[in-house]
């Protein structure tokens, strides 16, 4: 039954995506509930043991994406929070994972910074484009996706396995997605005029998460 949805979910991705690509918004907005919902599903029915927190972690991811449907900068901030706090909830769901005893301190201290450089590049380059009031509320969601990814790292690093290499690529196809719909979102003469690349770089992210976590 989980590889049924596992189909649904390809097949939502595959419409949803050609549907970013022609700007279609209609077929957009009807599409995109129906790629995690799947996802969600077939982790249910596919995990051995399933974990409420990544499971919860994934029912915040799709409720972000329910709230980013709507137009309005009050959305965007409030999907921003349903992706925040699933963020957090991966973290968590990483953690456990995680043995630091087998990760040389320096790495631990090395990659955070990394990720703050990485970010506060980014909203360099997008300064003038942000809204004034949002700015470091954007600013801070990032850095927890940043975050979020150090915390794959890590569990990549303590146990290097193709299950974590797939959990750390997802994290970083989740954090490309995010930067790019930035860009999108604010900077009207950006090379990226589409939400074609966000949604293909998210949803393959979000396979790749479930499909390392399984």
């Amino acid at each position: 039954m989980g590889y049924v949805f596992l189909a649904i979910f390809i097949i939502a991705t595959v419409i949803h995506l050609y549907a970013s690509d022609k700007k279609d918004v209609k077929l957009r907005n009807i599409t995109k509930p129906f790629i995690l919902l799947p996802l969600i599903a077939f982790y249910l029915f596919t995990a051995s043991s399933v974990s409420v927190v990544i499971t919860l972690a994934l029912v915040f991811s799709w409720l972000g994406d329910i709230l980013l449907i709507k137009k309005g900068l009050k959305w965007f901030v409030a999907g921003g929070v349903g992706f925040l706090i699933s963020h957090f909830l991966l973290i968590a769901g990483y953690t456990k994972d995680i043995n630091f005893s087998y990760i040389p301190k320096i790495i631990i201290i090395l990659i955070p910074i990394l990720f703050i450089g990485l970010v506060t590049f980014i909203f360099y380059k997008l300064k003038l484009h942000f809204p004034k009031k949002i700015f470091f509320l954007l600013y801070g969601y990032l850095l927890i996706n940043g975050f979020m990814n150090c915390f794959a790292i890590y569990r990549l690093i303590s146990n290097p396995s193709i299950s974590t290499v797939s959990t750390a690529a997802g994290a970083a196809l989740f954090f490309i997605s995010d930067t790019i719909l930035f860009f999108v979102r604010f900077k009207k003469d950006s090379i990226f005029k589409t939400h074609f690349l966000v949604m293909l770089t998210y949803s393959i992210g979000k396979f790749l998460i479930v499909f390392g976590l399984l």
